[in-house]
C-alpha cells in the first residue's frame, strides 16, 4: 500500500479541503476536477515531480445516487441465483460421491455467482437474427455455475450434469471451457490461467480490425473476460492491458473477482490486491470501478461524516478480511470496529448477526448491475470491474474464506444443510444426502422468467460455425511456384512471401487473408506489403514516416490488413487466434498467415498454440527463419532444432518442413482446402528458411506424396548392387541429395533420394495403420505408407536441421536398418557449412552413416568407411555436439 504522507498543518490543509467542498457544491464535480488538475500542472511545472496516486479510497467507485437501478424482477432473480448455486454445488458433489478422482471445484462459483447471474439475465448478449452477440471468455474453474444456469435455461438434462468430468462414453461435461470437448457450447478455453484475459484483449481489437475493413459488423458488441484476483500473478492477464488502453478498446470490459485467495492462501494477505490492481489498470489507460462493498455498508457509510469507517476500511489488510469472514459477527465486531471507539458506536444499534450480513460488493446485485452497467456505457477507454467477493460463499465450516477452499470437493451434511437453509432451496432433509438437481416447473415463475430472459439476451456461452465454404483457389493458381526457379536462387520464406502476395490479390478470399509479423516483416522479405496492404491502425497515420519518399514506405492504415504487433509473440499469437476463430465468432471466415522466428513459436507460446488447437483454429502458423544449421549467424537462442516435436504435442496441428517452392505451394494450397472448404477443424504449421538457392519444378504426381508426407525425388544408379535410401528435409534435403551424388561417384553406391515434408504426418499415418492392425487380428494388415515407400532390404538414414527424434518418429515402420542424423544439442554461430559439420548432418557425414549401414550388414567392408571418413576429412575422435 502507498506510503502516506504525513499531513504537518491540518488547519491549512481543513482551508483547503473547506475550499473544494464550496466549489463541489457550487459549480459541480467538473469543475473542481478541472482546478485539482491544473494545481497538480503548476506544482509539476514548479518543478515538484512527486507522482500522483492512481488509486482512490477502499470504496465503491460508483456513489450511491450514481447507481443505475435494474428493471428486473429482484425476488425472481434472487431465487433463481440461489438455485444456480445449488446445482453448480450438486454437480460437483455427485461427481465426488464414490471418490474425490475426478475433482472439481465448488468455492470459486460459490463466489462469483451473482457476477455471472447478474451478466446473464441483463448484459450478456447472444447471437440472434437481430445482434452478432458478446464474447464471454468465463473463469475457467466457475465452470460448474455455467453448467448450472443452462440447466435452469433447459439447455442441459440432468444426466448431462450427472456425467461432469466423464466424457469418454459421450454426452458428458467437460471440466472446464473446452470447445473441442463441446464444440456447441463452449467458444473459449480459458483455465490455463493468464490466456483468457490475453485472448479477450486481441479479440476486442480484432473485432475492431474487421469492422475498420468492413468484414463484419462488430459495433456495439462486448467482450467480457472472467477472471480471478489470484490469476493477475500470470504475466499473461496484465502483460496486454497497455495495448487495450492505448488503443482506446472500449467494447472490452475485465472483471475481477477479487475474493481475496488463490490456491494455496491469500492473494495479497500483507496487502491490499483491489488497491494495486487499480493503479496498475488505471495507469495503463483503463476506466476502473470498484465494487468493493455492499448495500448494507450505505448507512454506515453516509452515517459516518469523519471518513473513520474508510480510514479503517483502508487500514485492514486483505488477510485480516479473509479472516474475519471465516469468523462471525462478533468477531468483525471486536476486530473490525472495536479498533476505534467512533466506529463501535458507529454499529452500536446491530446485532452480531446484522454485522455478520454486511455484505461485500461483489455479492449484492444492485452494485453489480451499476457496475455493468455504466461500464457497457463508458465511451474511450476498457473498463475493468473489481468486484470484492468471498471465496466459498454459503459454504460456511466446509469452506467460506478458508485457505483449503479451493481444493474442496466434498461438504457434510450440517453444511448442506446450512448451504440449503441459508438459500431457500426446496430440498428435504430425506432429500438431502441424495444431492438432488433442482430445476423450478416450466409453468413456475422462474421458469417463465428465465424464457423471457433468453428470448431477449439469446444464449450464452453458444458456439455457432460458419458453415459456408470458401472459393479457394486451385492449384495451378500459384503455377509460378510450381516451375523450376532455372538459375535463379531465393529461400522458401521468399517462396511463402510470393505466395502470400498471390493469395492477397485473388479476387475472391483476398480480403480474407491476414498477414500477421511481430516485428520481422523486413527478415522476412515482406516491408513490400506495407505500402500494398498497409499495417491496420485504427487512428490511421498521423505523422509522416521516416521513408516517406521511398517505394516501400512504413504505411499504417484504418483499412490495413497486416497486423504488427511490435516484439510480442504473444501477442502476435492472439491475433492469430482471434483470426483463425473468426469463423465461428464472427460469421466470417477469415485465412490467417502468422510468420515469425520459428523459434520463438511453440517454445514461447506453447501454451497458446495448445489452446488454439482446443479452439478449433483454423490457419497457418509459419515458423521463419527455421533449422539449428540454417539460420547460422544468430547463435544459440535463435536456432530451432525441435519446434516441429513441439508441433507434434497438438493432435490438430499439421505440420511441413518443405525444401522447395512447389511443396510449400502444394501444402498451402490443399491445407486452405481442407480448412475453408472442408472445413476440418486443423490448423498448419510451415517451416520456411532464410538460406537461397535453386529450386526444381514439381516432379509429375508429387502431389500426394508431399501431402502424405514423402514422395522419391530423385534416384542414382550405380554398377555395383550395394544401394541405400536416403531422407531428408527442409534444407539438409540439400545436403542428402549431395551425399547421393558423393556415394555414386566416390564408392559406385545407388540411392533413391526422398524428401521428407512430414515426419508427424508419418507417425500419425503409421499409428493408425498400427492400431487398426491390432484392433483386427483376423484381417489383412494394412501397411503404413512409409512402408509401402520404402524397401524393407535397403538400409535407410534419414538427416534433418532438427534433433533426431524427429526422424525417429518414424522408426517403427522402417523395416529396414534405419539410422538418423540431426542437430541435437545447443546451437552456435558460424557459417552454414561449419554448423552442418559440427552437428553431423552435412553431405559427408549423410554418406559415412550410409556406408556404415551397409557394413553393418555385410554388404561392404567396414574399411571403406574408415576410408570415407579419411577421404572426407572427418575428424573421428570430436565431441559430441551435444556435449559441447
Amino acid at each position: 500500500m502507498a506510503t502516506q504522507i504525513p499531513d504537518h498543518d491540518p488547519q491549512e490543509t481543513q482551508e483547503w479541503l473547506e475550499s473544494l467542498q464550496s466549489v463541489l457544491e457550487k459549480e459541480g464535480a467538473q469543475r473542481a476536477h478541472f482546478l485539482l488538475d491544473q494545481l497538480i500542472n503548476h506544482a509539476r511545472l514548479a518543478g515538484d515531480d512527486m507522482p500522483i496516486s492512481a488509486t482512490t479510497p477502499y470504496v465503491n467507485t460508483i456513489k450511491l445516487d450514481k447507481e443505475e437501478r435494474s428493471s428486473g424482477n429482484h425476488e425472481l432473480e434472487h431465487r433463481i441465483r440461489a438455485l444456480t448455486r445449488w446445482n453448480a454445488m450438486a454437480i460437483i458433489l455427485n461427481a465426488n460421491k464414490e471418490s474425490s478422482e475426478l475433482g472439481g471445484h465448488i468455492a470459486s462459483f460459490a463466489s462469483a455467482a451473482t457476477l455471472y447471474d447478474v451478466g446473464f439475465n441483463h448484459f450478456f448478449r447472444g447471437h440472434t437474427k437481430d445482434q452478432g452477440g458478446d464474447l464471454v471468455y468465463f473463469q475457467g474453474h466457475c465452470s460448474p455455475g455455467i453448467y448450472a444456469r443452462a440447466f435452469l435455461e433447459g439447455r442441459l438434462s440432468e444426466e448431462q450434469l450427472r456425467k461432469f468430468r466423464q466424457e469418454v462414453d459421450g454426452d458428458g461435461l467437460s471440466s472446464y471451457p473446452h470447445p473441442w470437448l463441446m464444440p456447441n457450447f463452449w467458444q473459449f478455453p480459458t483455465v490455463s490461467m493468464g490466456l483468457g484475459p490475453l485472448m479477450a484483449i486481441y479479440q476486442a481489437r480484432f473485432m475492431r480490425y474487421l469492422q475498420h475493413r468492413n468484414l463484419s459488423q462488430t459495433d456495439g458488441r462486448k467482450v467480457w473476460a472472467f477472471l480471478g484476483d489470484g490469476e493477475t500473478d500470470e504475466p499473461e492477464s496484465l502483460g496486454a492491458i497497455s495495448m487495450a488502453g492505448r488503443e482506446g478498446l472500449d467494447n472490452l470490459i475485465f472483471v475481477i473477482n477479487c475474493n481475496l485467495q488463490r490456491l494455496d492462501g491469500p492473494v495479497r494477505g500483507n496487502g491490499k490486491i483491489i488497491q494495486e490492481l487499480e493503479g496498475v489498470f488505471r495507469g495503463a489507460g483503463w476506466n476502473v470501478i470498484k465494487v468493493v462493498w455492499g448495500r448494507w455498508w450505505d448507512r454506515l457509510l453516509a452515517k459516518d461524516k469523519s471518513g473513520l469507517l474508510e480510514k479503517r476500511m483502508m487500514e485492514v489488510v486483505d488477510g485480516e478480511y479473509q479472516t474475519y469472514k471465516s469468523k462471525d459477527g462478533a468477531y468483525v465486531r471486536e476486530h473490525f470496529f472495536g479498533k476505534y471507539p467512533e466506529l463501535l458506536e458507529l454499529v452500536a444499534d446491530m446485532s452480531d448477526d446484522e454485522i455478520w450480513h454486511l455484505n461485500r460488493g461483489g455479492h449484492d446485485p444492485f452494485k453489480v448491475f451499476a457496475a455493468y452497467s455504466a461500464a457497457s456505457k463508458h465511451k474511450g477507454q476498457p473498463t475493468v470491474i473489481l468486484a470484492k467477493t468471498v471465496k466459498g460463499y454459503g459454504m460456511g465450516s466446509s469452506g467460506e474464506a478458508q485457505n483449503p477452499t479451493h481444493q474442496q470437493k466434498k461438504m457434510d451434511i450440517g453444511s448442506l444443510r446450512n448451504f440449503r437453509d441459508r438459500f431457500n432451496i426446496p430440498v428435504s432433509d430425506e432429500q438431502l444426502p441424495n444431492l438432488p438437481f433442482v430445476r423450478p416447473a416450466p409453468d413456475s415463475q422462474e421458469a417463465k422468467y428465465l424464457k423471457e430472459r433468453g428470448a431477449k439476451m439469446g444464449n450464452i456461452p453458444a458456439r455457432e460455425p460458419l458453415a459456408h465454404p470458401l472459393n479457394i483457389p486451385t492449384l495451378d493458381a500459384f503455377d509460378a511456384l510450381l516451375k523450376s526457379s532455372e538459375e535463379r536462387e531465393f529461400s522458401t520464406t521468399m517462396a511463402f512471401v510470393r505466395m502470400l502476395g498471390m493469395l492477397v490479390k485473388d479476387k475472391a478470399i483476398g480480403k480474407q487473408i491476414v498477414p500477421i509479423v511481430p516485428d520481422e516483416s523486413r527478415t522476412f522479405g515482406m516491408e513490400g506489403m506495407f505500402r500494398q496492404l498497409g499495417i491496420f491502425s485504427q487512428v490511421g497515420q498521423l505523422y509522416t514516416p521516416q521513408d516517406a519518399d521511398q517505394l516501400m514506405f512504413y504505411k499504417e492504415s484504418e483499412s490495413g490488413q497486416i497486423l504488427q504487433e511490435g516484439i510480442n509473440e504473444a501477442g502476435g499469437m492472439a491475433d492469430w487466434i482471434a483470426a483463425a476463430t473468426a469463423y465461428a465468432n464472427h460469421g466470417v471466415a477469415m485465412i490467417p498467415f502468422y510468420i515469425y522466428y520459428s523459434m520463438f513459436g511453440f517454445q514461447r507460446i506453447g501454451d497458446l498454440a495448445y489452446a488454439a488447437g482446443d479452439l478449433r483454429a483454423r490457419g497457418f502458423l509459419v515458423g521463419g527463419t527455421a533449422g539449428r544449421t540454417t539460420l547460422n549467424g544468430e547463435g544459440l537462442q535463435h536456432q530451432d532444432g525441435h519446434s516441429h516435436l513441439m508441433a507434434a504435442t497438438i493432435p490438430n496441428c499439421i505440420s511441413y518442413d518443405p525444401t522447395f517452392a512447389y511443396e510449400l505451394a502444394v501444402i498451402v494450397q490443399d491445407g486452405m482446402r481442407r480448412m475453408y472448404q472442408q472445413q476440418e477443424d486443423v490448423f498448419y504449421y510451415l517451416t520456411v528458411m532464410n538460406e537461397n538457392y535453386t529450386h526444381p519444378a514439381m516432379p509429375k504426381g508429387a502431389e500426394q506424396g508431399i501431402l502424405k508426407g514423402m514422395y522419391k525425388f530423385s534416384s542414382t544408379k550405380a554398377k555395383s548392387k550395394s544401394k541405400v535410401q536416403l531422407l531428408g528435409s527442409g534444407t539438409i534435403l540439400r545436403e542428402v541429395i549431395a551425399a547421393a551424388e558423393l556415394l555414386s561417384k566416390d564408392f559406385d553406391i545407388s540411392s533413391d533420394v526422398w524428401s521428407v515434408t512430414s515426419f508427424n504426418e508419418l507417425r500419425r499415418e503409421g499409428i493408425d495403420c498400427e492400431r487398426w492392425n491390432m484392433l483386427h487380428p483376423e484381417a489383412k494388415p494394412r501397411a503404413s505408407y512409409v512402408e509401402q515407400c520404402l524397401d524393407a532390404k535397403t538400409p535407410v538414414i534419414a538427416a534433418t536441421d532438427y534433433m533426431r527424434a524427429y526422424p525417429d518418429q518414424i522408426r517403427p515402420y522402417v523395416k529396414a536398418q534405419y539410422k538418423t542424423l540431426g542437430t541435437d544439442g545447443f546451437g552456435r554461430s558460424d557459417f552454414r557449412k561449419k554448423l552442418r559439420e559440427f552437428f553431423e548432418v552435412d553431405r559427408y557425414f549423410v554418406a559415412v552413416a550410409a556406408l556404415k549401414a551397409l557394413a553393418d550388414e555385410g554388404s561392404i567392408e567396414a574399411s571403406v568407411v574408415s576410408k570415407a571418413i579419411k577421404q572426407y576429412q572427418i575428424d573421428a575422435d570430436k565431441p559430441n555436439p551435444t556435449t559441447v
